[in-house]
C-alpha cells in the first residue's frame, strides 16, 4: 500500500527508465517479473490445507460463481449505466477489476481474524486464482470483442502467454515444494512475500511509465482519479451487500459465511497486475486500466478488516 504511490510517483519523475525501450528493458523484465510472482505463489501454496478445505462444496461453488459471474455481471450492468461517461481505458479497468480472482493471503488472514473456516478460505482463495488464470483472460476477450476492440492480443496469444508466464512457474513452484523445498519456503515465507510485492511494484512502475510517456494522464487530469475512487466505493458496497445476501440465501454457517463475504468481495492486486501485463501487453493506457484495482486493493483491506474484527466479537 505504501509502495504503490511511490512507484507511481517514480514513474512521473523518471518515466524513461521503465517505459518500453528504456534502460530497465521493461518489455522483458516485466515478463520475468510476472513469472517470478507465480513461482513464489507455487512455492508457498499449502497443498495439504487445500485438501482439508475441499469438503465445503456449497461454499466453494457459491464463492466462485459470485467472483466470476455475479460481480462481472454487476460490472457490465454498471458499465451500461455510466461507462460511456468514463475514459475508455478507465472503463476497461473497471470491467477488468470485476473479473479478477480473489486475494490469497489477505482472504486467509482476515478469515482467521474473524474466526472463519480457515481451511475453506485457503481452498477458495487458491481455487479462485487458478481459475482466474483462465477465466479472467476469457472475460476480457469477450468484453473487448463486444466493444469492437481489435488492438489487443488475440485470446490464443494471451492463453499461450498465460501458460508460459503463469501456469508453468506455478507448477514449477509446486513441484519444487514437493521435492524438498517445502520447509525452506515455509521458513522464508515472509521474505518470499516481500520479493513478490517488490516485483509487483516493478510492474506497476513500468505500466505507469508507459502511460506518462504517452501523455495519458495529461489528457484526463485529476478528475479521472476522483471518478475511479467513487466508482470503486460504489462497486465495493454492492459487492459486499450481495455477498452477505448470498451467504444467507444458501444458509451458510457463520464460519463459512465470513469466508463467502471476504473471499467473494475481494479482488487480487497480486494476480491482477501480472495478468494485466500479459493481457494488455505494452498498451499505453495500462496505468489507467490498473487504477481501479490499485484503489480497490487498500480499500478492501480496510473495509474487510473492519468486518472481520466485528465478526470476531460476535458470540
Amino acid at each position: 500500500m505504501l509502495g504503490m504511490p511511490v512507484a507511481v510517483a517514480l514513474a512521473w519523475v523518471l518515466p524513461e527508465g521503465g517505459a518500453d525501450g528504456g534502460w530497465l528493458k521493461a518489455e522483458v523484465t516485466t515478463k520475468l517479473a510476472v513469472a517470478l510472482v507465480f513461482l513464489v505463489q507455487g512455492l508457498t501454496l499449502p497443498a495439504r490445507a487445500l485438501k482439508d478445505g475441499a469438503s465445503q462444496g456449497r461454499l466453494h461453488v457459491g464463492v466462485q460463481v459470485f467472483c466470476f459471474l455475479v460481480i462481472p455481471l454487476v460490472g457490465l450492468g454498471l458499465d451500461q449505466l455510466v461507462g460511456a461517461r468514463m475514459a475508455p481505458d478507465l472503463r476497461l479497468g473497471f470491467l477488468f477489476l470485476c473479473v479478477l480472482p480473489s486475494t490469497i493471503v489477505m482472504a486467509v488472514v482476515l478469515a482467521t481474524v474473524a474466526g472463519g473456516n480457515v481451511a475453506a478460505a485457503i481452498f477458495n482463495a487458491v481455487l479462485s486464482n487458478v481459475l482466474g488464470v483462465f477465466l479472467t483472460p476469457l472475460w476480457v476477450a469477450a468484453i473487448l470483442a463486444s466493444g469492437g476492440a481489435t488492438d489487443q492480443q488475440s485470446i490464443g496469444q494471451v492463453l499461450r502467454e498465460v501458460s508460459l508466464l503463469l501456469l508453468v512457474p506455478l507448477a514449477v513452484g509446486q513441484a519444487l515444494r514437493r521435492v524438498g523445498v517445502k520447509s525452506w519456503a515455509d521458513r522464508h515465507k515472509k521474505r518470499l512475500s516481500n520479493l513478490s510485492n517488490v516485483t509487483i511494484l516493478l510492474i506497476v512502475y513500468a505500466a505507469f511509465c508507459n502511460s506518462v510517456k504517452a501523455d495519458i494522464w495529461a489528457q484526463h487530469g485529476f478528475t479521472t482519479i476522483l471518478v475511479a475512487a467513487l466508482g470503486v466505493v460504489v462497486l465495493m458496497v454492492i459487492a459486499l451487500g450481495l455477498a452477505i445476501a448470498l451467504s444467507r440465501m444458501i444458509k451458510l454457517a457463520p464460519p463459512e459465511r465470513i469466508v463467502m463475504i471476504i473471499s467473494g468481495a475481494q479482488k487480487s492486486l497480486a494476480t491482477g497486475v501480472p495478468l494485466a501485463k500479459v493481457i494488455f501487453g505494452a498498451h499505453p493506457g495500462l496505468g489507467l486500466i490498473l487504477l481501479p484495482i490499485m484503489i480497490y486493493h487498500p480499500l478492501q483491506l480496510f473495509v474487510c478488516g473492519w468486518l472481520a474484527a466485528r465478526h470476531a466479537k460476535q458470540p
